[in-house]
């Protein structure tokens, strides 16, 4: 049965739906709020700290994917030159960096306008892009932060997006 079928109505909270493929997944979960969720999913490089929230006010369905980085100081300025490329190589999401936090952080947000419903398989593909960016860039920032690797070189590494599964 696809997760589509699951659903039968279509006023099914987004955050609910979240939490059925968390447990479908076998994923830790918290459901934080009625509004929120927080999960964590293990890629093949670490585990990933997912957070999605609906906001009924702007009517968005909003991710943030995180995972520590403690880059050191004077790499800074080329984290943020192989960020950058990396965002220039995506077009459903982006990165940033929350220094103060010390977290590489993928966000989204889904607009839902005018009572529009993401259904099942939409939410799971929000949150496998979510991890399978942060899998495809995660090599480029180590190697920036910690090998001293110069952004261009790093980012040969996250060039071929990867189809299928082994």
């Amino acid at each position: 049965m696809s997760f589509s079928e699951t659903y039968a109505s279509d006023e099914i909270h987004p955050i609910d739906i979240v939490e059925t493929l968390a447990e479908h997944h076998e994923w830790e979960f918290d459901r934080v709020t009625d509004d929120q969720i927080a999960m964590a999913v293990e890629g093949q490089w670490r585990t990933y700290s997912l957070t999605l929230a609906w906001s009924a006010q702007d009517e968005t369905l909003r991710l943030i994917c995180t995972f520590e980085m403690e880059p050191p100081e004077h790499r800074i300025g080329d984290l943020y030159d192989v960020l950058n490329r990396c965002n220039d190589m995506v077009w459903t999401g982006a990165f940033t960096w929350w220094a103060e936090q010390k977290l590489m952080v993928w966000r989204y947000g889904l607009v839902l306008a005018g009572g529009q419903v993401a259904g099942p398989e939409q939410i799971d593909r929000l949150i496998s892009s979510a991890v399978m960016a942060s899998e495809r860039f995660y090599p480029a920032f180590q190697m920036v932060a910690w090998a001293e690797h110069t952004p261009a070189d790093a980012m040969k590494v996250a060039i071929a997006e990867a189809y299928g599964r082994a």
